[in-house]
């Protein structure tokens, strides 16, 4: 009677423990736009790629250029961030494998023998002095039939929680991944600067000598030689500020690909780098839900709605089951052998009458919904406010690039022009400073608006998802 109430209670506790008292999930409404912004800030490229599935686009067929492709798979083999997420990752599918074992019983064997010596003063005539006595039992411990679906709810949250740790992993490869093609583009930027910084200190030193020698001979004051002083300074400067800036690239480079990155692999200028693709993400705003922060903050979600089905099982009764299958004979022949068999079964039924802490766990779990699918819409609306920034960035960056490029021609034929003026004798050595700084600072500016174009691109990438591997 007693294994047939066993097995009853088993095969009903398989039965119920597909049943969940979690809420039915249904994924919330985008608290954005259907589609994303329009407008004169937001003109296509004639240039752009046809739009894509930018999830599914991998990032070394993004990027084209061959040595930042070398630095980024160095980045994914070695940065070491990015191996903590893969750590977290595996973290929580051991946790997630733990909370699944709660669903099936913990079977225990035993084993024990031993042999007795008995006087021959209280033995009868002929049995034998030395008894052998062994034995064999199977134990379940307190194993748990979820009736009514708690620990599978918990489980469910723990799945959950492994998706989200995974998808925040697959973002840290994209944030590593463009953090490195951004400081690859900034390292080539600023060596430009610097060899831009070279050529201008050694343009200015050779005007300041002609300018000395003229004063030498008295053809001119000692203004235009002290006004002829002040861009060499500034050019000298300029050298030692990129010469830094160039250095601290390496380093994080060096950093992000977790090892020294040699010489060979490094850009000279932005002119060397082939540029990443320029993409084309059409008008839905529902790209946005491939983002990996967006699809782990959904599972997050998901699990707060798996923990209100633990909370609300905890008001029905708990049921746990304790069972011993043993067997004690003289020659161990088998578990249902000859000898003396036992069946103990304890089942113990908990029955929540009222806690105080299981209406608070309860509340607190509907408190943890709200909160989760509160930061679920942030994410979204955070999600679609960068893409529009950088959508913005991309309809507009060309225009400023093609103006920066004709006020660098304009600026360098005007020092030319003043140059000849000062030589003529017609105008004095202030024209000539003022368009030489002038040329300088707008020939920085259109490399730093270069720079802003290629690293767009690679944020637009980011910020839409991508980042496959090959």
């Amino acid at each position: 009677m007693n294994r047939q109430l066993v097995f009853l209670l088993v095969g009903l506790g398989l039965l119920l423990s597909s049943c969940s008292l979690a809420p039915k999930y249904t994924q919330p409404a985008a608290p954005i736009p259907e589609q994303l912004p329009q407008g004169d800030a937001y003109q296509q490229s004639q240039t752009a790629s046809a739009t894509v599935n930018i999830p599914e686009l991998s990032w070394n067929d993004f990027f084209a250029d061959e040595q930042l492709q070398t630095i980024i798979s160095m980045a994914l083999e070695n940065n070491r961030d990015l191996r903590l997420a893969a750590l977290n990752v595996e973290r929580a599918r051991a946790i997630y494998g733990i909370q699944r074992a709660e669903l099936f019983p913990a079977v225990n064997a035993f084993g024990h023998g031993g042999k007795q010596q008995r006087s021959t003063d209280l033995i009868p005539p002929g049995d034998l002095r030395t008894v052998e006595q062994y034995g064999v039992s199977l134990g379940i411990a307190a194993w748990e039939i979820d009736f009514f679906g708690r620990i599978r709810s918990l489980k469910d949250q723990a799945l959950e929680a492994y998706l989200a740790t995974d998808e925040a992993r697959r973002g840290a490869q994209i944030a590593l991944v463009a953090e490195v093609a951004r400081v690859y583009l900034t390292l080539a930027a600023d060596r430009e600067n610097y060899q831009l910084a070279q050529s201008t200190l050694e343009t200015q030193q050779e005007a300041y000598r002609l300018v000395q020698k003229l004063f030498d001979a008295g053809l001119s004051t000692e203004l235009d030689l002290r006004r002829a002083q002040i861009p060499v300074e500034v050019a000298r400067g300029d050298v030692a500020r990129t010469t830094r800036l160039v250095a601290q690239d390496k380093n994080a480079i060096n950093l992000l690909a977790g090892s020294p990155v040699t010489e060979e692999f490094l850009p000279t200028d932005l002119s060397s780098v082939i540029p990443p693709q320029e993409l084309s993400v059409g008008l839905s705003s529902a790209v946005l839900l491939f983002r990996p922060d967006i699809i782990a903050a959904e599972h997050r979600l998901k699990g707060a709605y798996a923990f209100i089905g633990a909370a609300r099982a905890a008001f029905f009764p708990r049921i746990s089951l304790t069972t011993t299958i043993g067997t004690a004979s003289n020659e161990l022949s088998g578990l249902f052998g000859s000898g003396t068999n036992t069946w103990n079964f304890a089942p113990q039924i908990a029955m929540p009458i009222f806690d105080a802490r299981t209406w608070a766990a309860y509340r607190v779990s509907k408190a943890d919904r709200e909160i989760v699918l509160t930061q679920y819409e942030k994410t979204i609306q955070t999600a679609f406010r960068e893409v529009a920034d950088t959508l913005a960035v991309q309809g507009t960056i060309d225009q400023q690039v093609m103006a920066q490029q004709a006020l660098v021609d304009a600026a360098t034929e005007t020092h030319r022009l003043s140059r000849e003026r000062y030589d003529l004798g017609i105008d004095s050595y202030l024209g000539v400073l003022d368009a030489q700084q002038f040329q300088f600072a707008v020939e920085q500016g259109l490399v730093a608006l270069q720079l802003a174009k290629q690293a767009n691109r690679v944020k637009l990438y980011a910020v839409l998802g991508g980042g496959g591997s090959r």
